[in-house]
């Protein structure tokens, strides 16, 4: 078996891991969001160094049996509302007003679409309809439109919007220069929810030309280095496919959901029945949750605060991350969610930045020694960041600048551990598992504060998103309304997603035979969503009156994925300390052994206060918990 490469592409730094059989290897680099394809070709190239001592990107993609990324770019450009200015036309029985219903709705129509929207009669006939469809589209590219949605609503949207396609491919050919691309509903997604399916293709509309436009020239950049096969886009339903196989939309906070991939493998691993995760970047937190060995899901995921007809992972994005501003607002110290990412970053990085945060706090505690930050590869200066804790929250609220370190500490962990509690009900039974970069710094007081007494630090948490893309396969999910609850309309449904599936997949490379699987009912009935699995019987007995059906395939084929080794208990021994380390804790100074994570053998076990690090993490072990390895290198902290 060749390599496996898997990148997640952050809004601040880009992390790969390279699984070369038992090894893993991981490396990070800054991302570079003015292109992409710079930070994704520059991971790649560091990484080579690493596995081969010299820079030998071709020998690396020459070796390597599949590519897997993601990226949160898509999250970011929706967040930042920087994408296309879209032109909309509603037939049919929709209306702007139905994408204005309440204020929040209206504002982010607002700002998506604005006044370019215009509403083409489909009840007109001949030579009338062509008219009024050419009258549409050049009112909305007067208006500035550079790419439109058509979204018909009404049980006829497939045929209608088929047929204002058919027009205005003839009036205006998609091969000549300036022509504006258009996009219809029904290519997106089959849901009998108009409003619905037209919020999933503005999305998707607006998502698409930066994501396409960069996908695209990072494949041919591995095809000019000899890369083996496809670039693997992982999609936020926690599988991969191809570029030309993936919409946009499906790229949407696919970050996440790599490290909820990451977090239920573990999950099921160590027979955790809660698991709850917590990622900690430079600019959010990211909550999930697995339950016996299953993703917290929403059959009806949610965008911007929006419903849209694709399953989504329930992960929630909290502004508090290790580059989040730390300033003081009516005499209360406030905690994000502004971050200055990865330029400036923390004041502590020289980069021009000079307001404070949490990276800055934990440097003047001592927690972070400049010689080690970041594998060494990034120097720190101390002196940056007392000036800005001393400017923005020392001599605002009259502190020494050990008060000011530790009130940040104190709001940046409340923060953490509030959004826990406000996420899932903490049980006895309930694990967290802290990654990121920022996941483990004091994820005891987080723990702590949020009432929880187990934590896992995965191996590999500073780079976890990463690694957990690995788990993923190739696959595709269909979806189409039943019309009718009978057998016959049931099995027809059936034949039809099969047919696309197996073109799907046959697209991908792979023949029917390879792949696995599985059919499901999707129940809808006063805003409660359902799923049963369908067998080769019929219809299930019993189903609610008034509900509407649809019928999801999934097809997968596995690929070559990571394997968990490693067990806790195995063994037991001293964990080895070579040196202190003076930390602020509970607002004094004191000495802490210095435990370095790669040093440790299986079952090394110590308790606080300590320091754990390795090159991309540093946890401070509280006193009263207790750490012990895994002989696979995770690290499971226990209250004692």
């Amino acid at each position: 078996m060749g390599m496996l490469i898997n990148i997640d592409n952050g809004g601040t730094l880009t992390d790969i891991c390279v699984v070369d059989g038992a090894n893993v290897h991981r490396v990070k680099t800054l991302t570079t969001p003015h292109d992409l394809s710079r930070c994704f070709i520059d991971g790649l190239v560091k990484a080579s160094r690493v596995l081969y001592g010299k820079e030998d990107l071709t020998s690396l993609l020459l070796t390597t049996d599949h590519i897997r990324y993601s990226s949160t770019q898509g999250t970011n450009a929706l967040v930042e509302r920087k994408g296309p200015r879209l032109g909309i036309i509603f037939s049919g029985s929709l209306a702007a007003a139905n994408f204005r219903a309440s204020p929040h709705d209206a504002e982010l129509f607002d700002v998506l679409v604005g006044k370019r929207f215009a509403q083409l009669d489909a009840n007109l006939a001949g030579n009338l309809f062509e008219v009024a469809a050419v009258k549409t589209i050049n009112q909305l590219a007067s208006a500035g439109a550079s790419r439109i949605v058509v979204i018909h609503g009404g049980a006829e949207r497939t045929q209608q919007e088929q047929r204002i396609r058919s027009v205005l491919l003839r009036k205006f050919p998609q091969h000549l220069l300036g022509a504006v691309p258009i996009l219809y509903s029904h290519e997106v997604v089959e849901d009998e929810n108009d409003v619905r399916r037209g919020w999933t293709t503005i999305f998707n509309a607006f998502l698409h030309p930066a994501m396409e436009h960069f996908l695209y020239n990072a494949e041919h950049k591995l095809r000019t280095f000899k890369a083996k096969n496809p670039l693997l886009i992982f999609r936020n339903d926690g599988e991969s496919a191809r570029v030309a196989k993936t919409i946009a939309i499906k790229t949407y906070s696919s970050g996440p959901r790599g490290g909820m991939e990451g977090a239920k493998a573990i999950a099921v691993h160590y027979s955790f029945q809660h698991l709850l995760s917590m990622d900690i970047g430079g600019t959010t937190t990211d909550i999930g949750e697995v339950k016996n060995g299953a993703v917290r899901t929403h059959l009806r995921g949610h965008v911007e605060g929006v419903e849209v007809s694709f399953p989504l992972a329930d992960v929630v994005s909290v502004g508090v991350g290790g580059s989040s501003i730390i300033k003081v607002q009516d005499g209360q110290i406030a905690v994000g969610p502004q971050s200055v990412g990865s330029a400036p970053g923390p004041a502590c990085f020289g980069l021009g930045g000079t307001q404070a945060t949490i990276t800055d706090a934990f440097l003047l505690s001592g927690l972070l020694d400049p010689a080690s930050y970041f594998g060494g590869e990034m120097k720190i200066d101390p002196e940056r960041a007392a000036a800005a804790v001393a400017k923005n929250v020392a001599e605002p609220l009259k502190l020494t600048q050990e008060a000011a370190v530790a009130a940040m500490e104190q709001a940046w962990v409340r923060k953490v551990a509030e959004s826990l509690k406000e996420f899932t009900r903490i049980t006895p039974e309930t694990t967290l598992a802290a990654f990121g970069g920022a996941g483990p710094f004091v994820v005891c007081a987080v723990a702590e504060a949020a009432g929880i007494t187990r934590v896992l630090i995965p191996g590999l948490a500073a780079v976890f998103s990463a690694f957990g893309v690995g788990f993923s396969d190739i696959g595709h999910r269909y979806e189409l309304p039943l019309q009718t609850a009978t057998n016959q309309a049931l099995q027809a449904c059936i034949a039809e997603l099969q047919q696309r599936a197996q073109r799907g997949m046959f697209a991908e490379g792979f023949e029917w035979q390879e792949c696995v699987v599985e059919k499901t009912l999707q129940i809808s009935l006063a805003g409660n969503d359902s799923t049963l699995p369908l067998g080769n019987g019929g219809l299930p007995a019993n189903l609610p009156v008034g509900a509407q059906l649809s019928v999801a395939l999934s097809v997968t084929r596995p690929i070559a994925r990571p394997e968990l080794h490693g067990h806790f208990g195995a063994k037991s021994s001293p964990a080895a300390s070579k040196k202190q380390r003076r930390i602020l804790h509970a607002g004094k100074f004191a000495e802490a052994p210095l435990y370095q994570a790669e040093e440790q053998g299986s079952g090394a076990a110590a308790q606080g206060l300590a320091v754990l690090e390795e090159a991309y993490y540093t946890c401070r072990i509280d006193p009263g918990w207790r750490f012990e390895f895994s002989d696979s290198g995770d690290i499971l902290l226990t209250r004692v």
